[in-house]
């Protein structure tokens, strides 16, 4: 029972990962390289941060008494825009067409996090003696974490494009410069709302869906505009 438990926690984690890396067509690129060094870029993103935030954000008395500091939790937040560069470097090392940088970016990205974020604490605990929902909205999450990812990495895709429209340039950057703060902002709401972790799940899933759309939107129009 705890195998079949195990077995639907991974398939519920990578099931959908594989199934967009083989039917969104990157996988005629030869892309799974580049993936692997969208995840490597991801690890030395991750590094930095970390490194970043032990040096200029140690732990105050303030957190060690249980206090939540609006401003310290932004400042921590900024340190998250280097997803966005180590992005830009991903979809710069893709060759191919937009679609093909950013989904590669995107599933290479996501991958890593969730290797590095979930495959611990799913060997772990999805092979405990009890079956724990814990588990299963970690899976899910790791599902949302895609789809935010792929909006964030066409957004920087968009961000980086010289002959994005003006139009399009005011929203754009402001998504953008919004993603950081995402995680942030998803907290604060369901603080405010006293939502618990399911509600919880939905609202990120509901935000990621909305993203991905407007950002689709706006991939759109640039490629009617231009041969993307």
């Amino acid at each position: 029972m705890t195998l079949y438990h195990f077995g639907n926690c991974l398939a519920l984690v990578y099931a959908p990962y594989h199934m967009a890396y083989k039917f969104s067509g990157i996988s005629e690129y030869a892309s799974f390289s580049k993936c692997v060094y969208a995840g490597v870029l991801y690890i030395f993103t991750q590094l930095c941060k970390m490194l970043v935030l032990a040096t200029f954000f140690p732990d105050s008395d303030s957190q060690m008494n249980g206090e939540y500091d609006v401003f310290l939790e932004l400042l921590k937040a900024t340190v998250d825009f280097a997803d966005l560069f180590g992005m830009y470097f991903a979809l710069n090392s893709v060759p191919g067409k937009a679609h093909a940088k950013i989904l590669t970016t995107a599933i290479g990205w996501a991958s890593a996090e969730v290797a590095v974020s979930r495959s611990v604490s799913l060997w772990v605990g999805a092979r405990g003696a009890e079956f724990d929902w814990r588990h299963v909205r970690s899976c899910a999450e790791a599902n949302v974490a895609l789809l935010q990812h792929a909006a964030s990495a066409a957004l920087v895709w968009l961000c980086a494009r010289r002959d994005l429209p003006r139009a399009l340039a005011p929203p754009v950057l402001a998504l953008a410069a919004l993603t950081p703060y995402r995680a942030l902002l998803e907290d604060a709401a369901a603080a405010l709302l006293a939502l618990a972790a399911w509600p919880l799940l939905a609202l990120r899933a509901l935000h990621a869906a909305a993203l991905a759309l407007v950002t689709l939107a706006f991939y759109a129009i640039m490629a009617q505009q231009s041969s993307v």
